[in-house]
C-alpha cells in the first residue's frame, strides 16, 4: 500500500500541464470560473459574513474574494472555502465538491509561492488536486459507501486534494508531497449531523478541507513528516479508521494519468444538493410531455433510493441550508417559481404560501430495488386522471449532459454581478476564459476584490 501512496505522491510532482489532454484543460477552466463565480455570490451569504468576523482582527496579506479583507493565507483558504459551497452551487461528482475546496487552497497557496505561477501550472494543481481527491472518496467505496456511513466526503476526502494541489504550487518533491498527503489524513474530518436540523456546518467543511489541506502542505515543507502507511490496513489507517467495511485501496491508483477524475465532475444549474438534480429535470420534462399547466396537477410521487431519502428527504424549509437539502421543496419551487436557481432559495421565496400547499402533495417512496446510486422515478399525476412517470439518468450539468457555454456564462454572471459591477465581472470572465496564457496568476487578485 505504499507503494501505491508513494505513486500518488509522484504523480502529484511529475504530471505537467502537457500531460492534459486539451479536453481536460478546457473542462478544468469551465469548473474554474464556475466554481469563481460560486464564492462571489456566497461571499455574500450569511454563513460566509458571519465566519468572517472570527477573523476581523487577523491580518495578512491573502485575499477575501468580494472583500477588502486580507488575512493569512490558511484563513483565507479556509474563508474562500466557506463562501464557494455556501450557496450549493459549486461543482460535483469530485471529493463530491472538489472545487469549493481545491480552488481555495491552491489561490492561496499561489499567494504565498516565492515565485509567479503561471495560469498552467495553476490548471495542472487543479487538476491534480481533483485527481486526488476523487481517487481517495474511490478507495472508501464511493460517494453512496463513504457518505452513507455518515462522513462528509468534501471534507474527509477533500482535504487530499487540496493537499496534493497546494504541495503542488509550492514545488514539494515526492517526499514532501507524501508527507502532506499523510498530515492531511490526520486533518480529515466532517460528519452529516447537519442533516437533521438544517444548520451551517456543512458550509464549513469546504473551508475547513482547504484550510487543512493548506496547511499540510505547509508543515511538509518545512519537514515535518507524514505517516507513509496511512491507506494500508493498519491500525490508525485512513481506511480502516473510515471505510474498514467498504475500502477499495486499489482506486487509489488504478489507471493513474490515464483516466481524469475532473471529467466525471458536474457544474449545477440548480441551487440545491446534487441529489435533487434529477427529479427537478424530470418533472420540467413531465410538465411539458402532458402539456399541462401547474394549476392542473393533481400530485407527485417520487421513488427513490433510501440513501437519497435520507439525504434528501427532510421537509425543513425554515433555514436556507435545511431547503437546499429537501428534494420535496426543489420539487415544489420547481412548480411555484418555475425554477430551482438561487431566487428560488431566498427567504421570500421560501416563504410563498403556496409552497406549504404543493409539499404536502409531493410524497417520496423508498424503492428498495433501486441502487443506492440509482436516480429517483418521478410519477406527476393531473387533476383529469392522466398520469405519467420519468426517471433522468443524466441530469443537466452532468458530463453527458453539461451546461453550454452559453448557461455557463450566463450562471457566472448572474452571480458574480450579486457583488461586483458587471464591467468587474466582464474583466474577471476574460481573464479566466486565458487562464492558460496567463504569466502570473495573481492577477486575478485585482479583480477578485
Amino acid at each position: 500500500m505504499t507503494e501505491r501512496m508513494q505513486r500518488l505522491a509522484k504523480f502529484c510532482v511529475d504530471t505537467r500541464f502537457e500531460d492534459l489532454p486539451p479536453a481536460l484543460v478546457e473542462q478544468a477552466k469551465r469548473h474554474i470560473l464556475d466554481t469563481f463565480g460560486a464564492t462571489l455570490a456566497g461571499a455574500d451569504s450569511e454563513v460566509a459574513k458571519t465566519a468572517r468576523q472570527v477573523f476581523e482582527d487577523e491580518t495578512g496579506d491573502t485575499l477575501v474574494w468580494s472583500t477588502r479583507q486580507r488575512v493569512g493565507a490558511a484563513q483565507a483558504a479556509m474563508l474562500n472555502g466557506i463562501a464557494a459551497h455556501a450557496l450549493e452551487l459549486d461543482d460535483t461528482g469530485g471529493c463530491d465538491h472538489s472545487g469549493a475546496v481545491v480552488l481555495p487552497a491552491v489561490m492561496a497557496a499561489v499567494s504565498m509561492a516565492g515565485q509567479p505561477v503561471s495560469g498552467r501550472e495553476f490548471i495542472t494543481a487543479v487538476v491534480i488536486g481533483y485527481e486526488v481527491g476523487r481517487r481517495v472518496l474511490e478507495a472508501c467505496g464511493g460517494y453512496s459507501a463513504h457518505n452513507g456511513a455518515g462522513w462528509h466526503s468534501t471534507a474527509t476526502c477533500g482535504v487530499f486534494g487540496a493537499a496534493a494541489a497546494s504541495a503542488r504550487i509550492f514545488r514539494l518533491n515526492a517526499g514532501q508531497t507524501l508527507s502532506a498527503l499523510g498530515i492531511a489524513g490526520s486533518f480529515s474530518g466532517g460528519l452529516w449531523a447537519f442533516i437533521h436540523d438544517g444548520s451551517q456546518s456543512k458550509k464549513l467543511h469546504s473551508g475547513r478541507a482547504a484550510e487543512g489541506g493548506l496547511l499540510a502542505a505547509r508543515f511538509a515543507q518545512q519537514g515535518i513528516s507524514g505517516p507513509t502507511r496511512l491507506f494500508e490496513d493498519v491500525w490508525g489507517g485512513f481506511l480502516q479508521t473510515l471505510a474498514s467495511a467498504t475500502s477499495t485501496p486499489e482506486a487509489l491508483d488504478a489507471d493513474l494519468g490515464a483516466v481524469w477524475k475532473l471529467t466525471r465532475c458536474s457544474i449545477k444549474p440548480y441551487a440545491s444538493c446534487r441529489g435533487t438534480h434529477s427529479a427537478i429535470d424530470a418533472l420540467g420534462l413531465l410538465l411539458d410531455q402532458l402539456n399541462v399547466p401547474v394549476d392542473q396537477v393533481e400530485d407527485i410521487q417520487v421513488s427513490l433510493c433510501s440513501f437519497l431519502k435520507d439525504m434528501c428527504g427532510g421537509q425543513d424549509v425554515g433555514t436556507l441550508a435545511a431547503a437546499q437539502m429537501s428534494l420535496t421543496y426543489a420539487l415544489a419551487a420547481r412548480l411555484v417559481h418555475g425554477h430551482c436557481r438561487l431566487q428560488a432559495y431566498d427567504d421570500e421565496a421560501r416563504n410563498d404560501p403556496r409552497i406549504v400547499q404543493w409539499m404536502s402533495r409531493i410524497r417520496l417512496e423508498v424503492d428498495p430495488l433501486l441502487s443506492e446510486d440509482g436516480e429517483p422515478v418521478v410519477t406527476l399525476r393531473t387533476v383529469d386522471g392522466r398520469q405519467a412517470s420519468l426517471c433522468v439518468e443524466v441530469p443537466l450539468g452532468a458530463p453527458g449532459n453539461p451546461l453550454s457555454d452559453v448557461l455557463l456564462a450566463e450562471k457566472f454572471f448572474s452571480l458574480a454581478t450579486r457583488v461586483m459591477p458587471r464591467e468587474q465581472a466582464q474583466a474577471l470572465f476574460d481573464q479566466l476564459c486565458r487562464l492558460d496564457a496567463l504569466e502570473s496568476v495573481r492577477s486575478l487578485d485585482r479583480w477578485m476584490a
